[in-house]
């Protein structure tokens, strides 16, 4: 994983180095001056270190994440999701509440740091169905970055297909004032 942070001045990007605990397929960090001013970049790896708050959120595994623009993961669906033994027995469906979450989970990550929750979804449709054993590939773009709202596009695609997509994920940072409290 890569982390790309601009710097005050043009000074030299130090070697990247190993982030503490990363362990296995170990995660680096390097700083340095960036074309986009104030932008982020991460790329690949443990998604633990990439992640606000440090935990999956939704999805496996963190791609691509670029703070204000856009952001991939992707989703294992285990067959020991409990949630198949209801939804249903005879053909278990993930069901589209929790693809909308991992979707909510990338788009929080592509808004960047910060606490974000999600304030309204619009125009979700879910094409095909998604079962166990399948990998969902999650993609975000943002539409709208700001900073205290933000406003994400997402699609999942399985098997080569789209099975579902979000034309608006509203984002709001937790500092913003919630309606009819002071």
């Amino acid at each position: 994983m890569t982390t790309t942070v601009p710097t005050a001045g043009p000074t030299p990007t130090p070697a990247p180095t190993p982030v503490p605990g990363s362990g296995a397929g170990s995660t680096t960090v390097t700083t340095g001056p960036v074309a986009g001013a104030g932008s982020t970049t991460v790329t690949a790896g443990p998604v633990a270190a990439a992640v606000p708050g440090g935990g999956l959120g939704g999805f496996d595994r963190l791609l691509e994440a670029v703070v204000g623009e856009r952001a991939a993961a992707v989703r294992n669906v285990p067959a020991t999701l409990t949630c198949f033994t209801d939804h249903f027995p005879r053909h278990p469906v993930l069901p589209g509440v929790l693809l909308l979450e991992s979707m909510a989970a990338l788009a929080r990550t592509a808004a960047g740091p910060g606490t974000w929750r999600l304030a309204a979804v619009r125009g979700v449709r879910f094409k095909h169905f998604v079962g166990p054993g399948d990998q969902v590939h999650l993609t975000v773009e943002v539409t709208a970055h700001g900073p205290h709202r933000t406003e994400c596009r997402a699609t999942a695609r399985a098997g080569g297909r789209v099975v579902a997509t979000a034309r608006v994920l509203a984002l709001v940072s937790d500092e913003t004032t919630r309606e009819g409290t002071a």
